[in-house]
């Protein structure tokens, strides 16, 4: 290894310490390419600064699907909209466009099984990740799993990040029977005050039977 390789490996790391990822891991050709046309020391810094940017939004663009754990689904273009008998175009198709974000308001997505629910609601979701806002997509099952197991204290911190996210989406509500304790923990979730996001919820059943989905619930006024 030559002095000039060492040197780049010391610089390399240095910028890793300085969270400048990008530059360290192109450092090599972002030289060279400095090199052969004769770039200026702003022409530089630019070059570095438009790559740690998109660098930057790739990873939270990243991060940001992880949390939500949107699986797999169909692009909202290659919805069938014949297919449901009954649906508001229109109501969905400003949802995709995150106004219910930018008004704090609720969504629910209601009717039989297979009319395409889930896929709307992947699609708000994922129109929400790309705008950079924060989702968590969880069915109603996985989500009183996920709550059910844990200690007052750690229920009470996820409680919390549910509430916080721009979008909570919870999927197949009244899908399956659910115990007492596990109703009231699902309407925790939703009855919950949200300080700041949207909700999307999808559900097989109509409203005048959700006191059979929530059975021990005290109504809203």
């Amino acid at each position: 290894m030559n002095s000039s390789q060492t040197t780049n490996n010391d610089l390399s790391r240095q910028l890793r310490q300085l969270g400048l990822q990008a530059t360290a891991r192109e450092l090599d050709d972002l030289i060279a390419r400095a090199t052969k046309q004769k770039w200026s020391p702003l022409q530089l810094i630019e070059a570095i600064a438009k790559s740690e940017s998109a660098d930057r939004a790739s990873r939270n663009l990243e991060r940001r699907l992880k949390q939500a754990r949107l699986g797999r689904f169909k692009p909202i273009a290659d919805f069938d909209w014949d297919w449901p008998q009954k649906i508001d175009r229109e109501l969905v198709e400003r949802a995709l466009k995150l106004r219910l974000i930018e008004e704090q308001r609720n969504l629910i997505l209601m009717g039989a099984n297979g009319l395409g629910k889930t896929c709307i609601a992947k699609n708000i979701a994922y129109a929400a990740i790309t705008a950079g806002k924060s989702v968590i997509f969880r069915t109603a099952s996985e989500l009183i799993s996920d709550l059910k197991g844990e200690s007052s204290l750690q229920r009470k911190r996820k409680l919390r990040l549910y509430s916080r996210v721009d979008l909570l989406c919870i999927d197949e509500v009244g899908y399956l029977a659910y115990d007492a304790g596990a109703a009231d923990l699902l309407y925790e979730v939703i009855a919950r005050p949200y300080e700041e996001g949207a909700m999307v919820l999808t559900t097989n059943r109509a409203f005048k039977e959700w006191n059979e989905v929530f059975p021990q619930a005290t109504p809203q006024a």
